[in-house]
């Protein structure tokens, strides 16, 4: 566990009435070197030196059980692949032990503060070992995700889009837990591996560490196809570009190539809310989102993948969040207040 320290000398020196408000807040998040640890992270940092609240982060979570655990009320954050709060509303995939009423009902104390989608899917595979055509995978080992949850969902809808070849029918799916992932990579025990990354990935350039690697983007037209789209717009899912040399300038001095089609990395992202419960007070909200939006430049300047994070800073549509389609997830009143009054637009799908 990590927790954000208070300021110190800093803050004893600071008015009573601030020092009065800084609450308490627990919240779990990804293992560090991922987008949502970086953005939890800074969160962190961002609410501590403000004033507003103290973070207790849990890291290595396992985010089905942390969206749970923000719906019960057992946790007060957590970064939500958006996926997921879609399953728990039915009750199906890794929540169907808790049932589709009491799933409804547990979805419905969700609220979004914030949303980003930085992580993109790609496919890599080492240079020793090259796949000669990435839309024929018959026969291969593959590694596509942990053993559930919203990654090896977006893994298997990977190899489908590319190959047309479903887990298990053509192809084996290899998963093992997060921090097994880069071991069982270079390991040797895969052929190609499939995983929402941000940019840079600290993996990648890990796995690269063992060999030289390729990493493809979605060719254009698997992605414009019927298919494709429907990936695009599926649940927890949201497009992403990135010009090719801002790609590739990302993992300048490590042994990787990118492949694309034309002049940009294309693939889907897998969209995340930051969630919170739906009872958190609104004014608290409302001043966790202000410092957020404030720290606009802590968070696009404090890491490599800063840029690349697609953080909602300005406007929401909800649909290029990825929500307001399947996934029907609302936003806090205290996080839209925040956007309002910093002269953003909220998308009436949003407000609960």
């Amino acid at each position: 566990m990590i927790k954000t320290a208070l300021l110190g000398a800093t803050l004893a020196l600071a008015p009573l009435t601030v020092a009065a408000q800084q609450v308490t807040l627990t919240a779990e998040t990804t293992t560090p070197g991922s987008t949502p640890h970086y953005i939890d992270s800074t969160l962190a940092a961002v609410l501590d030196s403000t004033g507003v609240a103290t973070l207790q982060i849990t890291e290595g979570a396992t985010l089905t059980n942390s969206v749970q655990a923000v719906a019960e009320g057992r946790l007060d954050m957590a970064p939500a692949p958006l996926i997921l709060p879609f399953l728990l509303s039915r009750g199906i995939g890794p929540y169907s032990g808790v049932g589709p009423d009491k799933g409804a009902e547990l979805a419905a104390n969700l609220r979004v503060i914030f949303f980003n989608a930085g992580s993109a899917q790609m496919l890599g595979y080492y240079n020793s070992n090259p796949i000669e055509d990435i839309r024929d995978m018959s026969g291969k080992r593959i590694w596509n995700g942990p053993p559930r949850g919203a990654a090896l969902t977006s893994g298997r809808a990977m190899i489908q889009l590319l190959t047309g070849l479903k887990d298990g029918e053509g192809y084996e799916g290899v998963q093992s837990a997060w921090p097994d992932t880069v071991p069982t990579i270079t390991g040797g025990g895969v052929d190609a591996w499939t995983i929402p990354e941000g940019l840079p990935s600290g993996r990648e350039i890990a796995i690269a560490a063992a060999g030289g690697i390729t990493i493809h983007d979605v060719p254009s037209d698997l992605l414009a196809s019927k298919l494709g789209q429907q990936i695009l717009k599926a649940p927890g899912h949201a497009p992403y570009s990135v010009p090719i040399e801002e790609f590739r300038n990302a993992y300048a001095g490590n042994d990787i190539t990118v492949v694309v089609d034309d002049d940009s990395f294309d693939s889907f992202a897998t969209a995340f809310g930051q969630i919170v419960p739906a009872g958190m007070d609104e004014q608290l909200v409302y001043d966790i989102v202000t410092a957020f939006l404030e720290g606009e430049e802590r968070f696009l300047t404090g890491s490599p993948r800063g840029p690349f994070t697609l953080l909602s800073f300005g406007d929401i549509d909800g649909v290029s969040q990825g929500a307001c389609g399947a996934v029907q997830i609302k936003m806090h009143p205290g996080a839209i207040r925040a956007y309002e009054a910093a002269g953003h637009t909220i998308a009436d799908c949003l407000r609960p």
